[in-house]
């Protein structure tokens, strides 16, 4: 059996959990920073990182009280080390560094787009995954296309060129006056839309796994906005054209993002005989997304619970208790890695 405190402070989120086993979860604690954040329209990074230091000390030691243990009841701690904004991630770390110091704990730094796909091994009842499967990780920074053969061994199929799809709903958010963050608002707003109501572009129809979403959100800005003439001096300002509606916006630009992400996962999984298909990240919790991939797909397709989708320190420490089973031990002497593809990961499989 193995106890693991997990430490996630990648971007916005400060968050600690204590798994058992890797399935699991005895606490997860997430202190939000949504509020802070939805006045700049995105994540602000160095007020991301101040948040962090204020709330990594109360958050980690709610999570070992909600878990009933104290520190040497641990088996390892394991810290997200990236990919990330530096200064979020350096918090994370050196509170982690500190503990493990103090505690005698062993350490992992964990790849956090790695610890997305573990969010499907918190699921219960326990379902193992049937490998291969090909993995579509949608999360506010990243869109990728992995192809899963067991634990530990990715290959990556492909990914964004530009915006990814949580950056895309942001942005086209912002463009169309809806709160931060822009995903679940879209979604909530399409609801009362028509998802024909313009012909936006599904971009990168070729025979590759990569994606595209920049001309997508520059279509919608072009179709739904002008730029007048605002302020004192002049100066231009972008506004809804007269008439636009806002709903038939979201919902046309919901459906030709999912319709890209759907279409390549499905053949992707053709093409490389996966058994199934698995979602994670915080663009996994789509509703559409998620139902159109079902009905589209000839085999199974799974995702986390809703309240595991976007960044949790459980996932974190799920995905360390396979490298912790497998013997990775990790140098007290560690740094951040802000860009850490799936691919620079040890290609040996883990047994665990």
């Amino acid at each position: 059996m193995s106890i693991i405190l997990g430490i996630e402070t990648s971007c916005d989120e400060t968050a600690a959990a204590v798994i058992i086993d890797g399935q699991r979860i005895a606490s997860n604690v997430v202190a939000s920073q949504i509020d802070l954040h939805a006045q700049y329209g995105g994540v602000y990074p160095e007020v991301a990182s101040r948040a962090h230091v204020e709330a990594i000390d109360p958050v980690v030691r709610q999570a070992l009280t909600d878990a009933a243990l104290s520190i040497d009841r641990l088996d390892a701690i394991a810290v997200t080390r990236g990919p990330g904004l530096v200064g979020s991630l350096l918090v994370g770390i050196s509170y982690a560094k500190g503990l493990a110091l103090m505690s005698g704990k062993p350490l992992l730094g964990i790849n956090h787009l790695e610890g997305h796909i573990y969010s499907l091994w918190l699921t219960q009842p326990l379902q193992e995954a049937n490998f291969p499967v090909v993995v579509l990780i949608v999360s506010g920074g990243h869109t990728e296309l992995v192809l899963m053969r067991g634990h530990g061994v990715y290959e990556r199929l492909g990914g964004t060129l530009d915006d990814a799809a949580g950056e895309a709903f942001d942005k086209v958010g912002r463009v169309l006056g809806l709160p931060f963050p822009g995903g679940p608002n879209i979604q909530r707003t399409a609801e009362a839309g028509q998802a024909d109501a313009y012909q936006f572009p599904r971009a990168k129809r070729d025979q590759s796994f990569d994606f595209s979403f920049s001309g997508l959100k520059t279509a919608v800005l072009r179709e739904v906005t002008r730029t007048s003439p605002k302020g004192p001096h002049g100066e231009k300002g972008v506004t809804l054209k007269e008439g636009v509606s806002v709903a038939d916006a979201a919902a046309s630009f919901q459906a030709a993002l999912v319709d890209a992400l759907v279409e390549k996962t499905v053949r992707a999984a053709q093409t490389y005989d996966a058994n199934e298909i698995l979602l994670a990240g915080g663009v996994s919790a789509n509703a559409l997304l998620r139902t159109q991939i079902k009905n589209t797909a000839q085999l199974p397709v799974r995702y986390p619970p809703l309240n595991l989708c976007t960044d949790n320190a459980a996932m974190i420490a799920a995905a360390a208790h396979h490298r912790f089973a497998a013997g990775q031990r990790d140098s007290i002497a560690f740094d951040v890695l802000p860009t850490w593809p799936l691919s620079r990961l040890s290609h040996a499989p883990l047994d665990a």
